[in-house]
């Protein structure tokens, strides 16, 4: 049966108007004849016989008669012939005819997309032009070499995973982060492009590991995810000097372009140039046209920096009510208590520190702060032993963070050995009536009851 579909395979194939042209033939029906289908299905059998023991010297020519005379007659053909032009491009020592296969290689990739239609009807599962280009642009890098052409990839790889987006295959992330930053090397002017390839790249591949279910596949794209980052940091692009150098003329010539306002209060929150003037006026442009928490967040960084922190703190409380996403919350009330501290406000810092924990439970840099501010104002007793106190309840907090966020636990382990050498002695205890594992209560502003030890 499977015999006897092939050879009608072979017979469509050859019986298509692309095959009568190839041939110099206007009449076409010789091509339904037995005679050539029965070639045709012989060259597939011996061609695939001989990539089964990886002989791709001798399946080469059986398999070029199939995909130069029968286009139709396989999806393998294309698979294999991929195959076979890889292994004896790698194998040959002559640069002429390493190019002869690679052209041959290319040529596969453009007739499976050319067919792509035709070639979907024979499987289950269809596959897509994205998908191809993405294959044609990576066996392009890789077996051109040194002799690549950087905007030729660069346009293929792009439109594949403009394409595919977060089904791109994982190699299609890390490919058009390589190609991006050749292509920076020597183009100066690509800069702002390249940031964008990278928010692209990096966007996809996140999208992509949420979405996956095998562990094949995550171990995958977690790899491409590493390499897209470590493309983007080694390039030197990634510094706020040189985004500020970007995007600072250009904010001031999109003030009313929210979409592009919006792109870059989003690239430098999220390499953390918060403090450059683009940032700035960027989010207060668009926090003006459509406040959103992004813009509010931008706005209240922008004026903790000219030093009006009153309005700093009211633009992050914007920030908080306009975000959805909980721990973006907390890291907009976390900010906001670390610029009541810098006010000396202590109650009121606390306050947004303890919102960014109730936002987060695992904001280990939240109890860290409220240790900090403990333990900058630990004099709320007449008596010096009980101010002492002050750091058992630092180091409570302190703790705390340790067990709720390992990320902070090297910095709290610090802080925790610095504020014990200020803990009461013993005998200044006793003369007051405690010792080790008695709880005495903070008074102040702080109000917090902690355990001697």
């Amino acid at each position: 049966m499977k015999m006897k579909m092939f050879t009608m395979l072979c017979a469509l194939s050859l019986g298509t108007t692309a095959a009568f042209a190839q041939k110099g033939v206007e009449d076409g029906s010789r091509f339904g004849h037995g005679e050539d289908s029965i070639r045709c299905l012989q060259n597939i059998s011996i061609y695939s016989e001989y990539v089964k023991t990886d002989n791709f010297t001798d399946a080469y020519k059986p398999w070029m008669a199939v995909f130069t005379e029968a286009p139709l007659a396989q999806v393998s053909t294309y698979t294999n012939g991929a195959k076979i032009l890889r292994a004896l491009i790698a194998s040959s020592k002559d640069a002429a005819q390493q190019k002869k296969y690679l052209d041959e290689l290319m040529a596969v990739h453009d007739q499976r997309i050319k067919y792509l239609d035709g070639l979907n009807q024979l499987v289950k599962t269809p596959t897509t032009k994205g998908s191809i280009l993405g294959m044609k642009a990576h066996d392009y890098i890789i077996f051109s070499g040194a002799n690549v052409d950087v905007n030729k990839a660069y346009q293929m790889v792009k439109e594949a995973v403009d394409l595919e987006k977060a089904t791109s295959d994982y190699f299609m992330f890390q490919d058009l982060m390589d190609i991006s930053a050749r292509k920076l090397k020597s183009d100066d002017t690509h800069k702002e492009q390249f940031i964008q390839d990278y928010l692209t790249a990096s966007g996809y591949a996140d999208e992509a590991l949420k979405a996956a279910t095998k562990e094949r596949d995550k171990k995958l794209l977690k790899t491409a995810k590493d390499n897209v980052d470590a493309y983007f940091i080694n390039s030197g692009a990634a510094s706020c000097e040189n985004l500020q150098a970007i995007y600072g003329p250009k904010v001031s010539q999109n003030k009313t372009n929210l979409d592009y306002l919006k792109q870059v209060i989003n690239v430098m929150q999220m390499l953390k140039c918060t403090e450059e003037e683009a940032y700035f006026v960027a989010s207060e442009a668009a926090h003006a046209m459509e406040p959103t928490a992004a813009t509010a967040a931008g706005c209240a960084y922008m004026y903790y920096k000219k030093g009006d922190l009153d309005k700093s703190v009211q633009y992050f409380d914007q920030a908080i009510e306009l975000e959805q996403e909980a721990e973006k919350k907390a890291d907009y009330a976390y900010s906001a208590a670390v610029v009541l501290f810098s006010k000396k406000q202590l109650s009121k810092a606390k306050q947004y520190a303890n919102k960014a924990i109730s936002f987060n439970g695992s904001y280990g840099k939240a109890y860290i702060l409220i240790a900090q501010m403990y333990a900058s104002s630990p004099n709320w007793s007449d008596e010096a032993a009980l101010n002492k106190c002050t750091y058992f309840a630092a180091i409570d907090k302190l703790q705390r963070a340790k067990s709720v966020d390992p990320s902070v636990a090297e910095e709290a382990q610090k802080l925790i050995n610095t504020y014990a050498g200020h803990t009461p002695k013993d005998e200044d205890l006793f003369f007051l009536g405690l010792k080790k594992g008695n709880s005495v209560t903070i008074g102040g502003w702080i109000g917090e009851t902690t355990t001697i030890r």
